[in-house]
Order: structure tokens, then sequence, then C-alpha cells
């Protein structure tokens, strides 16, 4: 089964978990880029209104093809239940080529992250044969590792 770990990530965290994902599945990685500039207060700001208003953005062209893929794993952070404007974008653009789909999201807070996966699965036109939410609580006291095991033992069988 051919995989790919692709993510949009702001600050650096969605991104780490796509690496780890990467490495422990042995698949291709890639990111997707915005094309607008989303750091600093402003940028967070400006994204969080364009991902509550459900905008698309102008990404970057992918290395990777995605129709070449069995399965992707989609990486996004959770910017308050909705996902931002370029994993929306990616989602809108490449609908069709997604043959199975499994998601991934980092968030702040203790939310469960049913809003972002089921959005997620309604643009995209697919239910995700696995899921995975990650805090930054877990993140950075360690236990996101476990958690990654799990997911990655349920999308092997």
């Amino acid at each position: 089964m051919k995989t790919l770990v692709i993510f949009y990530s702001r600050t650096g965290r969605t991104k780490s978990i796509a690496k780890i994902l990467s490495e422990k599945l042995n698949c291709d990685f890639e990111e997707i880029i915005d094309k607008k500039k989303r750091s600093g207060l402003k940028g967070f700001m400006r994204g969080g209104l364009a991902a509550r208003k459900g905008e698309l953005t102008e990404i970057k062209p992918l290395v990777k093809n995605p129709d070449n893929y069995d399965v992707l794993l989609i990486g996004t952070p959770n910017w308050g239940s909705k996902i931002p404007p370029a994993i929306r974008t990616f989602l809108v653009e490449n609908k069709n080529k997604l043959k199975k789909v499994a998601f991934f999201c980092t968030q702040g807070g203790e939310g469960d992250g049913t809003e972002v996966f089921d959005l997620m699965s309604n643009i995209c036109e697919k239910n995700p044969i696995n899921s995975l939410k990650l805090t930054t609580k877990m993140i950075n006291d360690g236990s996101h590792h476990e958690k990654i095991a799990v997911f990655i033992n349920q999308l092997e069988n």
C-alpha cells in the first residue's frame, strides 16, 4: 500500500507529527504551503478569520501527485474547530484524486476534534479509515507517542 503523509502546519507542531508518521510508516511526506503569509499575530488572526469563513487560498503546486497513492494521511491544525484555508484548498482541488484517507490534527485545547474531521470528510467526500487528534499537552508531555503507535497499528491492520 503506497502511502503519503501530507499536511499543513503554521507553527511546526503538525509538521513534527507528520514527520514522525512518515518515518514510522516509511512513506512519502509533503507539506502544503499557503502562499499567503500566516506567521505572527496578524497572520494568526487573519488565518483564523479565513478558516471561520471557509475561505480558500492559493497553495504552492504539489511535488507529489495524490493520485499515485493508495492512502493519504492528511494532517492539519485545528483552528477553533475549523480547518486552515490551505487544507480546505487542498481537499477541494484534490478530492477526485483521493482513494483512501486518514486524518490527523493537532490542537491547543482538549476538544475531541470531530468537527475538524467531519469537515474534512465532507469536503473530500471520503470517510477516513482512521483519525488521530493530538493536543499540545500530549505532545509536550510525550504521551502522543502511544497514540501515534495505536493509530499506525490500526492503519496497518
